[in-house]
């Protein structure tokens, strides 16, 4: 039996890059998925890749409150449970910390943190119910911060405290949080930052979407007397 039959995952950032691939993975392991994106086009062209017709496709901004809630809203209408949440929309800038300004500031904490706050408190009686789970698809940035990326990594940073907090207030109920932690990861985001940095973009050399894909699978699968709390993956070092 494959791992996640009669399980009903979401999945948001489902439009593209590590989203797609864990909609895939988790399609391909029999759950119906419900894909979140801004892009409906996106959502749908990946949702008819998922098998048995089993991709539900949900378009909406996470920084839009009205879109966010009226799609919750459907999500449940149109499902019976929600076993999983998968956190993988992010959007990124980048600059010096003297002329970062405050509107890139605004936009990125509205993305990387209250979407993910927002949607979670929306459906979080429903997982508590379902004894569900729910994975943070954060950055190596979220532990350690470096030069020209303040606002971004602090926006993950505070995505830790988020699901820090949010495990031990529903680890009672039976729920399980996770963040995943990862290192440069071949996506168009990457593809964006490398050109911004002046790098060449190698993405041979980075972790896969995939990759990330199958690790979210594991976690997922782990048998109910464990809990994985925190990962960090990096691109394993390659000789060309």
């Amino acid at each position: 039996m494959a791992l996640f039959s009669n399980q009903t995952i979401l999945v948001t950032g489902a439009g593209g890059g590590v989203g797609e691939a864990v909609v895939r993975a988790l399609g391909a392991q029999g759950a119906t998925v419900c894909l979140l994106g801004r892009n409906q086009s996106n959502l749908e062209r990946i949702a008819r890749r998922v098998p048995e017709k089993h991709g539900r496709c949900y378009p909406a901004d996470l920084t839009v409150t009205d879109e966010l809630q009226s799609a919750v809203s459907k999500i449940l209408a149109e499902n019976l449970r929600v076993d999983a949440l998968i956190h993988c929309a992010a959007i990124f800038e980048m600059g010096p910390f003297a002329t970062a300004t405050a509107a890139d500031f605004d936009r990125q904490f509205k993305t990387n943190v209250l979407g993910p706050v927002r949607l979670t408190q929306l459906l979080l009686p429903v997982l508590i119910s379902s004894q569900g789970q729910v994975v943070f698809i954060n950055s190596s940035l979220g532990l350690k911060a470096r030069t020209g990326v303040s606002q971004y990594a602090a926006t993950k940073h505070a995505l830790k405290a988020v699901a820090d907090s949010l495990r031990d207030e529903c680890n009672a109920s039976g729920v399980r949080v996770c963040s995943l932690y990862l290192g440069a990861t071949a996506t168009p985001m990457q593809a964006t930052i490398r050109a911004k940095q002046f790098l060449e973009y190698k993405p041979q050399r980075l972790l896969q979407s995939d990759d990330v894909a199958s690790l979210v699978t594991s976690v997922l699968a782990l048998p109910r007397t464990a809990e994985v709390t925190d990962i960090m993956v990096r691109p394993m070092v390659k000789h060309d």
